[in-house]
């Protein structure tokens, strides 16, 4: 079955970067668009970043635009989010999600996603 596996989180302080990676199993990857979300405590999962099967179509959110970059490997298996110029409201569990489908774009939405991970804890402190 279709895995995925995050990893990278942890804590820094505002302004710090981190690299979030997700390994991914169980079936083609490069046939499909990943995607990264991310929950604080209290709301609901919200939509990062994502990218589609080829690399070449990626969305941000505009609050991480300019901030975050997503990028994938389809040789390794891995998607990546690189972040900057973290802030304390980016603190949150973030998760790598798979879409069950293949498609040209990479979709925003979380109910176009099926496949999740475990998810990684960011902490950003002041």
């Amino acid at each position: 079955q279709v895995q995925l596996v995050e990893s990278g989180g942890g804590l820094v302080q505002a302004g710090g970067s981190l690299r979030l990676s997700c390994a991914a199993s169980g079936r083609t990857f490069s046939s499909y668009p990943m995607g990264w979300f991310r929950q604080a405590p209290g709301k609901d999962r919200e939509f990062v970043a994502a990218v589609s099967w080829s690399g070449i179509s990626i969305v941000y959110a505009d609050s991480v635009k300019g901030r975050f970059t997503i990028s994938r490997d389809n040789a390794k298996n891995t998607v990546s989010l690189q972040m900057n110029s973290l802030k304390p409201e980016d603190t949150a569990v973030y998760y790598c999600a798979s879409t069950r489908d293949p498609a040209q774009l990479p979709p925003y939405t979380r109910n176009e996603y099926s496949y999740w991970g475990q998810g990684t804890q960011v902490t950003v402190s002041s």
